[in-house]
């Protein structure tokens, strides 16, 4: 017998409870052993009188550790109490399985820590790309492989957003709005749109990958909320659509990493990736890139990783469960390869930037005055530049310029 506690009822832990309840008698069968949901931590038992699990349902945590349990689901979310409920499941030798990217990327190495030290596992394939099980091939199917790079998309709400003002011209307040209503997009949307919930998958991603902690704050992070409608205006002039990109490589001893709105081939693995789904691409050194897709989140599809996890801790198949490096990686926030950008220039002295654009590049092409519009107070070129650092210095001397209000950058990706 499993005896399973469920810590939160929301989507998460109401769909991890259904599939435990539909699947009991596959699970008997394959495994012989009878799966019971034996407790439900909620915040106030009265709003679920009438739920068919409302007999098992408490809103106080000592009911919880001092019930027969053998595994904690943690669908709460968030930092607190979520990290001192799942320290105190694992001190009191409970194995704990968890979506909770903001808890493993803030405390993964502590818990992991305390999960060895009892004898039981912290598993959290679920806390990065939902339903994709992106961590166990990482560390399992692709064991024999150096990984060299990552490139992602792992946020769905800002796919969404994204792919509305791409496909529907829409503007990013209409988009987000769309995205809320449509229950893609929280109604505080900051984590999501500034791009910290990527950082943090991606840290969870890169940590497992390269086998050195990934700190999340350490990550360039770069949001959606000042893309507009001309970046995809220029971006459809050359082929490209535009995503929020998680992106990670090994660079000589650092690692790079970032989370950046970037120009990416129509027809590419990224840029054909639509609405609320993820796609991870990671570079093998043995294998090369291998894609994985599917629904970054939602009931069912994190519900689906919820699980799987748990049928791992019964059928002891990790047998070396997932670790965090205590040693903290180098981050180069720069993009160092010679690639494309586009610029976009707000100024009131069109002939002196471009001037200048012309001198500072040697491969250069600035839009006519017809395309860029704004009453020729916009230049807008793609430019090469040998690396980020150094397209940074020359934006600088831009900004110098009489005249020059604002520049903007994105990353034009063509591999």
């Amino acid at each position: 017998m499993a005896c399973i506690a469920m810590l939160g009822y929301g989507v998460v832990g109401s769909g991890v409870a259904e599939l435990i309840l539909k699947n009991r008698g596959k699970f008997k069968k394959n495994l012989n052993q009878e799966l019971i949901l034996s407790k439900i931590l909620v915040k106030n038992t009265k709003k679920h009188k009438d739920n068919k699990n409302s007999d098992i349902m408490t809103d106080d945590i000592n009911e919880i550790f001092k019930a027969k349990v053998d595994i904690v689901v943690e669908a709460m979310g968030g930092l607190e109490p979520s990290y001192e409920y799942v320290k105190k499941a694992l001190n009191l030798k409970k194995h704990v399985v968890t979506a909770n990217k903001d808890l493993i990327a803030e405390y993964g190495c502590e818990l992991l820590k305390i999960a060895g030290e009892n004898g039981v596992t912290l598993q959290f394939e679920a806390s990065v790309g939902g339903g994709i099980p992106i961590l166990k091939s990482i560390s399992e199917c692709l064991v024999g492989n150096e990984i060299n790079g990552i490139k992602a998309i792992l946020n769905g709400t800002t796919n969404f957003i994204l792919s509305k003002m791409s496909a529907d011209g829409m503007r990013y307040d209409e988009a987000l709005k769309l995205a809320q209503e449509s229950g893609f997009a929280e109604s505080n949307p900051e984590s999501d749109v500034m791009g910290y919930d990527a950082a943090r998958k991606l840290s969870i991603l890169s940590t497992i990958a390269y086998d050195r902690r990934v700190e999340w704050k350490d990550i360039n992070i770069t949001g959606i909320t000042d893309i507009d409608e001309k970046d995809f205006m220029y971006a459809k002039q050359e082929g490209y659509n535009i995503k929020l990109v998680g992106m990670s490589r090994r660079e000589e001893g650092k690692i790079y990493a970032s989370i950046m709105p970037v120009m990416v081939r129509e027809e590419s693995v990224l840029g054909k990736i639509e609405n609320e789904y993820n796609v991870i691409v990671v570079d093998g050194d043995a294998v090369g890139d291998v894609v994985f897709s599917g629904k970054g989140a939602g009931m069912f599809p994190t519900a689906s990783a919820v699980f799987g996890d748990i049928i791992d801790i019964i059928g002891h198949k990790r047998t070396s469960p997932l670790s965090f490096n205590d040693e903290i990686a180098e981050i180069d926030k720069y993009w160092s390869s010679e690639d494309r950008w586009l610029i976009r220039i707000n100024t009131s002295n069109r002939l002196e930037v471009i001037k200048n654009i012309s001198a500072n590049f040697k491969m250069c092409h600035i839009f006519s005055n017809s395309v860029t519009g704004d009453n020729g107070n916009e230049v807008a070129a793609f430019v090469k530049a040998s690396d980020e650092k150094s397209l940074n210095n020359i934006i600088d001397g831009f900004l110098k310029l009489d005249g020059v209000e604002k520049v903007k950058k994105i990353l034009v990706m063509d591999r």
